[in-house]
């Protein structure tokens, strides 16, 4: 990255938008200064890592543009199944340079990709104990053709690339500035939904402790809206916008949802919820999150789910017909944010507080929900909170509707005021 950057645009290039935030640093604080969102051009990403560069570059230069961003360098995080790997691992203490020997035979070990030439890099994670036998440390591969890709697609836009990062770190600098007052020394589970995709992050001081990406998002409740209702995507996607609720009496006890009463998440799974275990490595080594990074959704069988009738206490049969249509696909994501941390938990740790980040947890009452029926406190995540907002182009209204979709823009641009 360039010395002495005082101001950068962070860049989150999703499936379904692609959005901007331009940090300055104005006295000791960051401010934002410029904000956008466009819809990413049909096919030109996925679930895997972004394939039509130059389709990305164009909508990008335009969303530069019409947000009013002026600063030349930008920090872009790398993300799909395809494009990235990013694990934490608790290894033996050890000095730099032996750390650095170690992460070596590590990182070849975990490459997933079918592609030999990778990039890669490792950070140790701040000590809790620094008289603790063990250290945590993060690493993050990725195969060389997607750093191009992405790079090329910012370059094209007419920016120059400082960094790539990772979108767990990214949340983890958001998370440390915008509530490190709020949650010092509790472990924060931070979900963030994308259109395809969620990332199930858990953090103590902003410490990335375990990460964890599941392939499913927003598309899946605009589909099961469809399919359930009978009407197109686009129908669906305003339905779920403007219309569909998860109804108070969902989650409690004597509901007909899949989860039942409110309270803790129940026993422990004694199995390992992140498939694809590798067998025992050769050297010392503890892998907090085993490798899931490819893993699919929980087989229908393996979620034992339960029909939910439209009929709830105190819901219009327009609402109870939605949620019926939806309500399915809610339970299998219940059960996988409920895997991630009862599995956290099986290793002797614990969750304080959940915080929804991302476009999908725009649906109403989700925040709500989960707190009944995991048991767990629950709330809209605001990327924005604790900073300067200085905005020269905005939209009446934009930031209030959308600030959740932002998290990996703007932890991107606070990297400057971390790294």
């Amino acid at each position: 990255m360039p010395k002495k950057l005082n101001s950068v645009l962070g860049i989150d290039i999703g499936s379904q938008t692609i959005k901007v935030a331009e940090l300055r640093s104005q006295g000791k604080d960051p401010s934002i200064t410029a904000m956008g969102m466009a819809a990413t051009p049909e096919g030109a990403v996925d679930h895997t890592g972004i394939f039509n560069p130059d389709a990305v570059a164009a909508v990008l230069k335009g969303l530069l543009a019409d947000a009013g961003t002026s600063v030349p360098f930008a920090v872009v995080s790398i993300a799909g199944q395809a494009s990235v790997l990013v694990r934490t691992l608790e290894v033996p203490r050890m000095n730099p340079n032996e750390l650095r020997e170690h992460m070596a035979w590590e990182i070849n070990r975990n490459i997933p990709f079918a592609e030999s030439t990778v990039q890669s890099d490792f950070r140790a994670l701040p000590d809790e104990d620094p008289n603790s036998a063990n250290m945590d440390v993060v690493m993050a591969i990725s195969p060389q053709s997607a750093i191009d890709t992405t790079i090329t697609a910012v370059k094209k836009a007419g920016k120059n690339v400082a960094s790539i990062d990772v979108e767990p770190l990214a949340l983890a600098r958001s998370l440390d500035f915008s509530y490190g007052d709020v949650y010092s020394g509790q472990t924060v589970c931070l979900i963030e939904m994308g259109h395809k995709t969620t990332s199930i992050n858990i953090y103590k001081n902003a410490k990335l402790l375990m990460p964890r990406q599941i392939p499913m998002g927003g598309e899946m409740f605009t589909r099961a809206i469809a399919d359930g209702l009978g009407v197109s995507l686009e129908e669906a996607e305003g339905i779920k916008l403007q219309k569909a609720s998860i109804p108070e009496s969902a989650g409690s006890a004597g509901a007909t949802s899949g989860f039942g009463a409110a309270g803790a998440t129940g026993e422990f799974q004694p199995y390992n919820p992140f498939s694809d275990e590798p067998a025992a490595p050769a050297a010392p080594l503890q892998s907090i999150v085993p490798p899931d990074d490819f893993a699919p959704v929980a087989h229908e069988e393996d979620l034992n789910p339960v029909p939910v009738s439209p009929v709830l206490a105190g819901v219009d049969a327009e609402t109870a017909k939605i949620y019926g249509a939806f309500a399915g696909v809610l339970d299998e994501f219940v059960a996988e944010v409920r895997r991630s941390i009862d599995y956290y938990r099986s290793r002797g740790g614990d969750i304080q507080h959940i915080l929804l980040a991302g476009g999908g947890t725009r649906l109403r009452g989700l925040a709500p929900f989960l707190s009944r029926v995991l048991g767990v406190g629950c709330d809209a995540y605001d990327p924005t909170r604790r900073l300067n907002i200085n905005l020269r182009k905005v939209v009446p209204g934009f930031l209030e509707e959308h600030r959740q979709e932002f998290a990996v823009a703007i932890g991107n641009g606070l990297h400057v005021f971390f790294d």
